[in-house]
């Protein structure tokens, strides 16, 4: 494939990773949403919830192999080119998702450790962030929530904006994330 080609797409790892991220922020909602479904303390809310923090442990792990992948290349330019305030609000909310990707599970593993719950992911007891203590622990779930909630927005204007260049500025920005 010749260059010129490869400039106009992100790695297929970077691809890869980007995907791989989706389906999982995909699952960490869903298993969420899903959760009340089941009465509490039955096996099934359990599974939903556990699936949630392996999920979630799953995006933070991702984290850096993605950031390494996406900035150790050069970014392939959007043909026709955008406007520069375009350009500048995606970087905002891509950094805004980085944060949340990085934040939540961060907040998430504090909540569990406050609530002084054990954290398993892949066979791996992980330790506690801290003490348990109710008050933080409160704070620590309104926190996710929050969060959860700005996720929903992130998550919605990064969809809806790919979709708009697609459609109808029929610019190249969803190409460049496609698998070849």
């Amino acid at each position: 494939m010749s260059s010129e080609i490869r400039n106009l797409r992100f790695s297929q790892l970077t691809v890869l990773l980007h995907w791989v991220t989706v389906l999982l922020f995909i699952a960490v909602y869903c298993s969420m949403e899903f959760r009340d479904i089941f009465e509490r303390g039955t096996t099934g809310r359990e599974l939903m919830k556990t699936t949630h923090y392996w999920f979630g442990l799953s995006i933070l792990l991702l984290l850096l192999p993605r950031l390494l992948a996406r900035f150790r290349q050069h970014t392939p330019a959007i043909e026709p080119p955008q406007p520069h305030w375009q350009h500048k609000l995606a970087i905002w909310v891509h950094l805004a998702l980085y944060v949340l990707m990085l934040l939540m599970p961060l907040i998430g593993w504090l909540l569990l450790s406050a609530e002084g719950k054990e954290l398993s992911y892949l066979g791996l007891q992980l330790p506690a962030l801290m003490a348990p203590n109710e008050v933080w622990a409160e704070r620590f779930e309104e926190l996710h929530e929050l969060g959860a909630k700005a996720g929903y927005a992130l998550i919605a204007v990064h969809a809806l904006a790919a979709l708009f260049h697609h459609y109808v500025l029929k610019d190249n920005t969803v190409k460049r994330m496609m698998l070849k």
